[in-house]
């Protein structure tokens, strides 16, 4: 009996750390959770925690972390929770006790904030430039026919003509207020939290406004507990990829409308549709089928965002 229940004691510690661990999803975070390191450690030595020698040794453990994770190299243990977790290991690994000295005037809390909101912020961007991408492409149909006719339709019924183009344009609109959104959400979460500890500050000089310079912040945060437990800037970027969602799955929509035989109304090329494994002829629009049915992932992931804030 008490060996069953320390295997079990054991079983029941694994499924725990299972349950909580969550290193498949924020290892993408690894570029922004050593960069705000060194910051932080560049931070320490002027606040007199480390000497030069100590930052420098730290700076060079951190870079060749970050080349073996680019490499795809570095080695994850079992017991690493996260990405952060993992990478003070290592650190503390390759220096000993050193390595334990950039915790000093450092949350968790206050780190995870920081490395989130400089993912989002090159996030906004990247999103950004594929929505002017595909305003561009689709200026390039409303170009190439200018003069098309095609009925316009209310409650699925023909009630208007007008041009293909127009009705493209009208997308066109739709994404540039995405951008706009993307845009504004970035702004508003271009503020750094380091320095806010768990909740309550931190007791070392920290040099906060530099920090936020150096990390590319427009702005440090006003209040330590707002700092850290402020996550309207992810459900704001959550919002904002919902509506462009929203917008693709509506646009997906047209296209397989107006690519049945019923419609007629446009031919898709080969490399966006697909055969059947017994009817070879049909064009099948996968794509726009596909992109309308993971639309609805995004609208969960800020209902879930939303449902975990309004629990804190």
């Amino acid at each position: 009996m008490k060996l069953w229940g320390g295997m079990f004691e054991k079983e029941t510690e694994e499924s725990v750390h299972r349950f909580a661990r969550s290193l498949q999803y924020d290892v993408r975070l690894y570029p922004y959770d050593i960069r705000a390191s060194r910051c932080h450690a560049e931070a320490l030595r002027e606040a007199g925690v480390l000497d030069d020698a100590e930052c420098a040794s730290i700076v060079r453990a951190l870079q060749d972390i970050e080349r073996e994770l680019d490499a795809d190299n570095f080695m994850f243990l079992a017991s690493d929770e996260d990405i952060h977790s993992a990478v003070e290991r290592s650190l503390t690994e390759r220096l000993g006790p050193l390595g334990g000295k950039l915790r000093a005037a450092r949350s968790r809390n206050d780190q995870v904030a920081a490395d989130l909101r400089l993912f989002l912020k090159d996030d906004c961007l990247a999103v950004g430039r594929l929505i002017v991408g595909m305003n561009e492409a689709l200026l390039v149909v409303a170009e190439a026919c200018p003069e098309s006719p095609m009925p316009g339709y209310t409650h699925m019924q023909p009630a208007q003509p007008v041009l293909f183009s127009h009705h493209l344009m009208a997308y066109f609109e739709m994404f540039k207020r995405d951008l706009e959104r993307f845009l504004q959400a970035r702004s508003r979460l271009d503020v750094c939290p380091l320095g806010s500890g768990s909740l309550a500050g931190v007791t070392y000089g920290l040099d906060r406004q530099k920090m936020a310079e150096e990390l590319g912040f427009g702005a440090v945060s006003a209040n330590s507990m707002d700092a850290v437990g402020d996550r309207d800037f992810v459900a704001e970027v959550l919002f904002a990829a919902s509506i462009t969602a929203v917008h693709l799955s509506r646009l997906s929509e047209e296209i397989i409308l107006w690519s049945t035989a019923e419609f007629g109304f446009i031919k898709l090329d080969d490399a966006y549709s697909t055969g059947s494994s017994i009817m070879p002829q049909k064009r099948n629009p996968d794509v726009a089928e596909l992109v309308r049915a993971k639309s609805s992932r995004l609208c969960g992931h800020l209902s879930s965002v939303l449902g975990m804030m309004k629990g804190l």
